[in-house]
């Protein structure tokens, strides 16, 4: 399944994204699976919580994926 984000800010950080999208249900639970390396950003895991997001990046996260919509 595949979640659009839609974002007015430039970026959107790949904790919060993880929230907004409801795949997470907090902070800390988005930290334990970004560090665990459990999420991809364009296809490669990323291990930082703080990761910036821009328009047209894809997360995959648990069989979901998100896509970063300006």
């Amino acid at each position: 399944m595949e979640v659009q984000i839609r974002e007015t800010d430039d970026f959107i950080k790949l904790g919060q994204a993880l929230k907004k999208a409801g795949l997470v249900g907090s902070g800390v639970e988005a930290k334990e699976v970004i560090q665990n390396g459990e999420v991809e950003v364009n296809g490669e895991v990323d291990t930082r919580r703080g990761r910036k997001l821009y328009d047209g990046d894809r997360v995959s996260f648990n069989g979901e994926e998100l896509v970063i919509v300006k």
